[in-house]
């Protein structure tokens, strides 16, 4: 049984490593590999990732490579977001979504379904995008701000932290160099996450022991990918991890099609 926990371990790894994507890995692992129900395996995720994320904004913020004001610009709206997904939209989606006599779609159907195409399009930002150069004019506070809500929402829904869509957005969008948005992404996803998990407690009680465990090792990862980040040629990671997120957002929809 100790495989789970290995792969937990590397989630922590490629977050560290590659400032983003590696949490989009921890749902996943909790459903299949840990037998978790996927409302509770979103909690945790939220969670495990709002832990290493915090660990990883903070070094960031040593390097001088977080800007606090975008950050918080973009995570009080983001926060409200993903609150609102967590306490209110998830607890009140039917256990039954829709039934006919040749279809059915459960709660657990739509969450995995949203979140393996968030799973295909993150990986063709890994394997095709690029650093986009730094926008001259950057976004109104008012247009961060609603990017931001809308990323919150997005995150509690799927409970994963988002850094794959805040990384592009900063950079492009906010103007901040890609350091800087590596860095702001790991605060915003830390603050986020966290959030939304003490939305969940509104209706649940965690396995603590657990949480503590995944933890962890997911900070553990995540120091180790931090120390790496300069040492491994990112590109090629980023790659060939886009093509293994690839394949298993494709083989969760067929899952759950079949």
């Amino acid at each position: 049984m100790i495989f789970p926990f290995i792969s937990i371990l590397f989630v922590g790894f490629v977050l560290g490593l590659l400032g983003g994507g590696g949490s989009i890995l921890t749902v996943p692992i909790l459903i299949y590999l840990f037998k978790i129900d996927v409302v509770t395996a979103t909690a945790y995720s939220l969670f495990t990732v709002g832990s290493a994320s915090s660990v990883g904004a903070f070094r960031n913020y040593r390097k001088n490579n977080l800007n606090l004001g975008v950050g918080i610009n973009f995570a009080i709206p983001g926060l409200l977001g993903v609150f609102t997904s967590r306490a209110l939209i998830v607890p009140s989606l039917p256990q039954v979504i829709l039934s006919t006599e040749s279809l059915q779609i459960s709660k657990d159907n739509l969450i995995l379904a949203v979140f393996a195409i968030m799973m295909i399009l993150a990986s063709y930002s890994m394997i095709f995008g690029r650093n986009v150069q730094t926008n001259q004019k950057p976004l109104s506070h008012f247009k961060l701000a609603l990017l931001g809500f809308t990323v919150g929402v997005f995150t509690g829904f799927v409970g994963a932290g988002g850094g794959f869509i805040l990384i592009p957005v900063l950079n492009s969008l906010a103007g901040l160099e890609i350091k800087k948005a590596i860095g702001t992404s790991l605060f915003i996803m830390s603050v986020n996450s966290l959030i939304g998990f003490l939305g969940d407690l509104l209706s649940f009680q965690p396995d603590w022991l657990l949480l503590l465990q995944l933890s962890f090792l997911t900070i553990t990862g995540v120091l180790v990918g931090t120390y790496f980040n300069s040492k491994v040629p990112a590109k090629v990671l980023k790659k060939g991890f886009g093509v293994f997120v690839l394949s298993l957002g494709c083989w969760i929809i067929y899952n759950q099609v079949s």
